[in-house]
Order: structure tokens, then C-alpha cells, then sequence
């Protein structure tokens, strides 16, 4: 055993600063640099292959933490009414974002288009002023970072008033060459490694890589800074960026985006937030009045969330993430990358496991980073491969245990020097007849060559490796492997057991090809603490009922039975009252069970007991009901407990009965009359006001008699005229 290697991974730890603990306000005032949010900063990962190292990752939002914001404006016509409001952005926003951090630097930068047809009219007029009608625009330009990062918000508030609006021919904009220059020129805007954010101001959509061909650009983007004296120089020349190619600038670079959009093109625009990690959208009001509110919300809405991302593994490297955030929420997989709802002094943790499944080749160092997105800090891992033993430093070359010196002897091994095979290199490549030495490695009656497991070196099997490094084939001929044995749940052997040979080998307590037989008799066990209410056999932890008319996990339901209590109701009655359907035959039916008298229910046996006990309450022939019990010991002797008085019921009182009869009666027909004699007289009385209302309302007639005819006649003479 001492000669055994056995060399293990480990870890160290070569940076650990604590992460920073101050207030805002404090009379501490720090460099961005000396501020910690990322604990630790360095270490060393000895990897050796299938073991994985584990290590934790503290991450805590500094308070007071410096930030630069940088607006980006589209200046093409449409935003006219917004260039205004944003005109006094600075000092207003510097006065919000002092509640956050003390050390706040504001910059501003304009887009409108590329200059080129068909996105902008080219002609020399239009060039000079793109707007119609006595409106006066600057010349359409690309980008055009007008002001630097600064502290000063009056010169903000200046140099942005000294802006004019622009103006292009077709709808979406040419934001993303903004963006990439933004991003990839540090210098000229001035960016610090503390929290960069980018707020994009627009009310239009983008164009992306591949539009450029419509005014004859088709060379993509380069990703480079081509800004002279602040203007993007390059749009004619280089396509606009892919949105991939964005996203891994803006990662590059620690930048956080805003989009400050408005109402019509946010669903855009959050489809653009779901590609672009740390980035968020905010709705932005007509007249961009709101941009200020829109801006702290965002802010806090990505500070709010902390993902960790890592370089470009090494191959055969994988790492996996384990979060434990706040409120005791814990994630694992892709979830584990990342906390939300963190607040400004909150504490968080990660669980890192890196793992090698191989070993590079040289087996030199690798180094990767881990780094939440959107912050500059870093922890930088050095990975160490463990790949070789130890006495492979001491090895005897040119041994004589290498068949006359063709290899070093290393390890207990021959390592063959070049041209040389087989486990002690007693082989040549070049004098190698395959055909006879295939023979050594087949099995008898058979044709394979190490069962299609490996190849046939020197007349001996070298068994092929598996990816997965847990999975491996052995035997003389290859014939066996440890990862195909039969499943139970998706696992090998059912996890309850080791694959040798393509067999299972089963833990105590389990049987079974697929070691899916638990010879543990508890899930079997019933409440009367016998294996399947002794109506079967447990097989495989699972209750095997040889009554069919049993079911259940313990056989304890019978859907078709009687009942114990129907079932020796009658046996019951004749032994105990002596009557019932059986007493003419009950010495020969109903004498297989014990049977003892109590004087009240209160002394029958009680729940509790060791036996299965049923209590009973059954009528017998004369309508009295008779308690008892039924129980059946483990020895199976049946045993009953019968109250020996049964409770009769008391026959009917008639009298009461009869005079309630005679009574009920004459009371429903007294009521019925009073009812009757009720309704008359409201009936009566109805009609009797009807007719005085009727006589109120008479009126009699005073005209004359129609047959009456006057005494009296006259007659006018018709030609008389009056004189």
C-alpha cells in the first residue's frame, strides 16, 4: 500500500479582501478601486480528473458605490419635444442621484443616422438643413459623443441646449452604431471601472447587421473605436453591429443598458432586454418628462439582480453554481447563477464546482474568470491539472523490465518507447502480424475482437475509454463494463446496488436483476402490527394478497365483503340469546370462536389492542339492538365480547297518541274555518268601499225631457228686412 499514489485536488486561496462595509454619507471616501463587492479575488484549483473542487463566492452590493451614466439621445426630427425636457437633465438628475451615491459622473452622446442614401436624403440642401419648411436642423450625422463623462451637471445643462434637432428619411434609426462606439471607446467617453450605465433614448426601432446593403455597405462591423473629434467616422464603411455582437461588447466592457422608449415600440424593444443580459426597458412619456424616474427605476431594477457569468472553459472543463440568496430562496443549475431583489448592503453567496473530465494536453495551466455581469470585479482562477503520479519522475528508462530495455518503467508500468507496443513492449509496429495475434483476443466461439470493446494490441485487449470517466469497460477480452446492468427508476441497479461484470451486485436488504426487490418487510407491516393483516405475503416491500377479494397496501380492503359484524351476527345471537336464524344449527356452525359476556358496552374491549378488533352493533329478530366485538389474535383464534343485555326499544304510549290524532284534526278544522271567515270578510269589506266610492263619484243629469215638445211656435217671415 505504501507504494500506492493517490495524489487529491485542492484548493487555495491567493486573494481574499472582505467585501466592503460602509454607509453613504460616511466620512470615508474611497476609490472605486479599493471598494470590494467580490469575495475572493484570487485562488488555485489543483483539479484531478472526476474530482471536483468546491469553493463559495461572497457577493455584497456596496453601498455608495460610484456611477457613470452616459445618455444616448436619437436627435432625428420626431424627438424635438424631448430635446427640451432632457435640456435641463443634468443638475436634475445629479440632485436624484446623489439619494444613491455621492460620486456621480453624466455624459451625452447623439445619433440620428448613417449618411449615406437611402436612410438620409443625400442632396446638397438636404444635407445642410434635412428638415422641411422654415424648421432649421443640423446636418444628419451618425454619432456624435458631445459631452464627456463629467461631475459638472451645469455642463450638462450647456452644452446639450446647444444641441438642434436632425432629421432622416426612414423610420428606424442607426442606434446601434452608437451603441458599439459608446462601448468599445472608453477613452474618449471617459468610462470608469465602477457601475456603467448606458440609457438609450429613442422613439423609432434600429437597424442591425445586414440593412447596410441597402445603401451598399456590406462590411461588418469591426468592433473598433473610429471616433474623430467626437464623431463616428466609419458608418459609410462598416455595417451596422448584430445584436450578438453588441451584447458581447456591452459584456466586455461592464455596461448596462437602458432603453428609454416609448409606448408604441416597447414590445420591441423588451424582445431586445431578453437577448441583452443586464439590460432593462423603460416607457418613455411623449416628451421624455419622465426620463429621470424612468432612469432611477431602471437602476434600480438591474442593480437589484446579480449574475455570474464565467470566461470560455478549458476542454473538459464544467462548472456548475449553487445561489443562496435572500429569504433562505436556494437555486441550482442555471438558476444558480443568479440572486434577485438584493438590496444596496444585502449579502449573497455562491457554491462553485469545477470539475475536469479530462486532462489538457501538456497538461499546462488554464486560467478563467468569474464575474458578475455588469460589474468590473473579477475572481481569476488558476486551474492546475494533476495528470501524472508522482513516481513517474523516478521512472528506469530502458529497463530490463521492459522486454531488453524498449521502455521506461514508471509507476509499476512500462511506458514502450516509439515503435513499440504491448504491456511489457514486447511488440514491434513494424513485425506486428495482426491476424495472429487477433487470436489472442477473442473469446472461444467467438469472432469478436475484444467483444467491440477495445483493440487488440500485441495480442492483449486495451479496452476503449468512455467519455464519462465513471464508466468503464475491464475483463481479459473486454467483455465487461460497469454501466450496463439492468435499471429500476432510471438507475443503475435501482441505486440500490454496484454493476460488476454487467451484473448487479445488491446492498443488504435488496434482491432482484435490477436490485428492485427490498426484502424490508415495513411497508407491509399493518396498523395491527401484522405483515399484511395476515391476508399475504410481502414481496418486494409490496403486499402480494392471496385472497383475491383483498386489496390494498396491506391488504386491508375487501370491496365485496359482508362485513365482520353481518358476518357473525347470527352466530352471535344464538350463542349469546339463544334465537336468530342459526339457533336450530348453532353447536355446529357457530362454535370456532370464544366468546365472553360483559354486563355494559363501556367493558367491551377497547382500540388499542395488539389484535385486529371490530366493534359491532347488529338488530336481531326481535328489533333489539346487541353489541359486540370481534377479534382475531396472532395464534388466528377468533374471540368475541357480547353485552349481555340488548336494548329493546319501549313499545308505543296509544293513548297520547289517539287524543294527539282527535286533537290535530279538531284544531285544522278550526283553523281552516277561521281562515275561511277571515277571507269573507276582507272580501266584504272590499266591496262594500267599492260602493260608497261609486256613489261619491254619481252625477245626475239635469237636461229636458227629449220627448218634451213646446206650446209655443214661431215664425220668421223671409222676406221681411228689417226696416
Amino acid at each position: 500500500m505504501e507504494d500506492i499514489e493517490n495524489p487529491r485536488g485542492d484548493k487555495q486561496v491567493l486573494e481574499d479582501r472582505e467585501v466592503t462595509n460602509r454607509k453613504i454619507g460616511a466620512a470615508e471616501k474611497l476609490k472605486p478601486e479599493a471598494i470590494t463587492q467580490i469575495q475572493p479575488q484570487k485562488l488555485v484549483l489543483k483539479l484531478r480528473v472526476g474530482e471536483p473542487q468546491t469553493f463559495s463566492l461572497k457577493f455584497k452590493r456596496a453601498e455608495d458605490y460610484p456611477i457613470d451614466l452616459y445618455y444616448l439621445m436619437d436627435l432625428s426630427y420626431s424627438m424635438k419635444d424631448d430635446l427640451e425636457n432632457v435640456k435641463s437633465l443634468g443638475t436634475a438628475l445629479m440632485l436624484e442621484m446623489e439619494k444613491i451615491t455621492s460620486d456621480f459622473r453624466i455624459g451625452f452622446g447623439s445619433f440620428v443616422e448613417k449618411t449615406v442614401m437611402p436612410y438620409i436624403s443625400t442632396t446638397p440642401a438636404k444635407l445642410r438643413n434635412p428638415c422641411t419648411g422654415d424648421q432649421n436642423c443640423t446636418s444628419p450625422f451618425s454619432y456624435k459623443n458631445v459631452l464627456s463623462l463629467t461631475s459638472e451637471g451645469n455642463k450638462f445643462n450647456e452644452l446639450v441646449g446647444k444641441q438642434h434637432i436632425s432629421g432622416n428619411l426612414d423610420s428606424p434609426e442607426g442606434g446601434f452604431d452608437a451603441i458599439m462606439q459608446v462601448a468599445v471607446c472608453g477613452e474618449q467617453i471617459g468610462w470608469r471601472n465602477v457601475t456603467r450605465l448606458l440609457v438609450f433614448s429613442t422613439d423609432a426601432g434600429f437597424h442591425f447587421a445586414g440593412d447596410g446593403k441597402l445603401g451598399g455597405i456590406v462590411l461588418p462591423n469591426d468592433g473598433k473605436c473610429h471616433l474623430e473629434n467626437n464623431m463616428y467616422t466609419m458608418s459609410h464603411y462598416y455595417d451596422y453591429p448584430s445584436i450578438a455582437h453588441l451584447v458581447q461588447k456591452l459584456s466586455e466592457n461592464n455596461i448596462q443598458t437602458i432603453f428609454a422608449v416609448t409606448e408604441e415600440f416597447q414590445a420591441v424593444y423588451k424582445e431586445l432586454k431578453n437577448l441583452i443580459p443586464k439590460s432593462a426597458v423603460g416607457t418613455l412619456s411623449s416628451n421624455s418628462s419622465n426620463v429621470i424616474q424612468l432612469i432611477i427605476d431602471a437602476y434600480n431594477s438591474l442593480s437589484s439582480e446579480v449574475i455570474l457569468e464565467n470566461s470560455k472553459l478549458p476542454k473538459g472543463v464544467t462548472i456548475s453554481y449553487k445561489s443562496f440568496c435572500k429569504n433562505g430562496v436556494n437555486d441550482t443549475q442555471e438558476d444558480g447563477r443568479k440572486c434577485s431583489n438584493i438590496s444596496i448592503g444585502d449579502e449573497v453567496k455562491f457554491e462553485i464546482n469545477v470539475t475536469a473530465n479530462e486532462c489538457p494536453k501538456k497538461g499546462q495551466n488554464e486560467t478563467i474568470k468569474i464575474k458578475p455581469l455588469g460589474f468590473t470585479e473579477e475572481v481569476e482562477i488558476n486551474l492546475q491539472f494533476i495528470c501524472e503520479c508522482q513516481c513517474q519522475s523516478e521512472g528506469e528508462p530502458n529497463s530490463p523490465a521492459c522486454h531488453e530495455g524498449n521502455g521506461t518503467f514508471e509507476c509499476g508500468a512500462c511506458r514502450c518507447n516509439e515503435g513499440r507496443i504491448g504491456r511489457l513492449c514486447e511488440c514491434s509496429t513494424d513485425e506486428v502480424n495482426s491476424e495472429d495475434m487477433d487470436a489472442y483476443c477473442r473469446r472461444e466461439n467467438s469472432t469478436e475482437i475484444c467483444s467491440n470493446n477495445g483493440e487488440c494490441i500485441c495480442g492483449q485487449c486495451v479496452c476503449k475509454k468512455r467519455e464519462n470517466t465513471n464508466e468503464v469497460y475491464s475483463g481479459k477480452y473486454c467483455e465487461c463494463d460497469n454501466f450496463n446492468c439492468d435499471r429500476s427508476n432510471g438507475l443503475i441497479c435501482g441505486g440500490n446496488g454496484i454493476c460488476k461484470c454487467r451484473v448487479c451486485e445488491c446492498f443488504p436488504n435488496f434482491t432482484g436483476s435490477a436490485c428492485d426487490c427490498s426484502l424490508d418487510t415495513l411497508p407491509c407491516m399493518a396498523s395491527n402490527g401484522q405483515i399484511c393483516n395476515g391476508r399475504g405475503t410481502c414481496e418486494c416491500g409490496t403486499c402480494n394478497c392471496t385472497d383475491p377479494k383483498f386489496q390494498g397496501a396491506t391488504c386491508e380492503m375487501c370491496q365485496t365483503c359482508v362485513g365482520v359484524c353481518a358476518e357473525h351476527k347470527d352466530c352471535v345471537q344464538c350463542r349469546a340469546f339463544d334465537k336468530g336464524e342459526k339457533k336450530e344449527t348453532c353447536s355446529q356452525e357457530c362454535m370456532h370462536f370464544n366468546m365472553t359476556r360483559v354486563e355494559s358496552r363501556d367493558k367491551l374491549p377497547q382500540p388499542g389492542q395488539p389484535d385486529p378488533l371490530s366493534h359491532c352493533k347488529e338488530k336481531d329478530v326481535d328489533d333489539c339492538w346487541f353489541y359486540f366485538t370481534y377479534s382475531v389474535n396472532s395464534n388466528g383464534e377468533a374471540s368475541v365480547h357480547v353485552v349481555e343485555t340488548p336494548e329493546c326499544p319501549s313499545g308505543p304510549d296509544i293513548i297520547p297518541i289517539v287524543a294527539g290524532v282527535v286533537a290535530g284534526i279538531v284544531l285544522i278544522g278550526l283553523a281552516l274555518l277561521l281562515i275561511w271567515k277571515l277571507l269573507m270578510i276582507i272580501h266584504d269589506r272590499r266591496e262594500f268601499a267599492k260602493f260608497e266610492k261609486e256613489k261619491m263619484n254619481a252625477k245626475w243629469d239635469t237636461g229636458e225631457n227629449p220627448i218634451y215638445k213646446s206650446a209655443v211656435t214661431t215664425v220668421v217671415n223671409p222676406k221681411y228686412e228689417g226696416k
